[in-house]
């Protein structure tokens, strides 16, 4: 293992079924869970220099919180791990070259067996632009950075944010916001 970067970042998320769950980022962070315990378990990864746990709770799953993910160094690295998902038959969706949240990107989409998204992807620059296909969504309310089996779940719960959350922003927020984001939607 190499020496941790610190600050690290680490993430909690309850799931249903912690056996389907631990199989799911066995195959995805290519390694074992660092400590299993009933009803909980936790990875401790180097790259990315992250810890995430799971907690065994299906009344607490919610997956309309928007999506995981992380950035990879190289387009070779990106490759790597596109390869070993594939191979464990967890890719979703692959795109190349594609402009969304203005950045010019190489990525793919996992979900994980409660639905949450991870996106892994390498930067290529910043873009003035967003894919027409965002640009064409966002009209039609669907954000980008979220593969669609998360649209289809999401926009319910996005009418009922606009009529009954608080706001968490002011208005003028909203308007200056990237175009692939809509009220109550989630932001890239």
């Amino acid at each position: 293992m190499q020496t941790a970067v610190f600050p690290r970042m680490h993430v909690s998320l309850y799931v249903s079924n912690l056996a389907a769950t631990v199989s799911f980022y066995d195959a995805f962070f290519r390694q074992p869970a660092a400590k299993i315990r009933p009803g909980y378990a936790k990875y401790v990864l180097d790259q990315p220099s992250l810890i995430i746990s799971f907690v065994e709770n299906a009344d607490r799953v919610q997956s309309h919180f928007g999506h995981l993910g992380f950035q990879v160094e190289t387009v070779a690295e990106l490759d790597e791990r596109l390869t070993a998902a594939r191979a464990a038959g967890l890719v979703q969706r692959e795109e190349v070259g594609t402009s969304c949240c203005y950045a010019k990107q190489d990525k793919f989409w996992v979900n994980d067996p409660d639905g949450v998204e991870w996106e892994v992807y390498y930067f290529h620059e910043d873009a003035e632009f967003n894919d027409p296909r965002y640009q064409a969504e966002a009209a039609g309310s669907s954000q980008c950075c979220i593969a669609p089996a998360a649209q289809a779940l999401l926009a319910p719960l996005a009418e009922e944010a606009l009529t009954t959350a608080p706001m968490a922003f002011q208005l003028d927020t909203v308007a200056a916001c990237a175009p692939c984001c809509s009220p109550g939607g989630v932001c890239c």
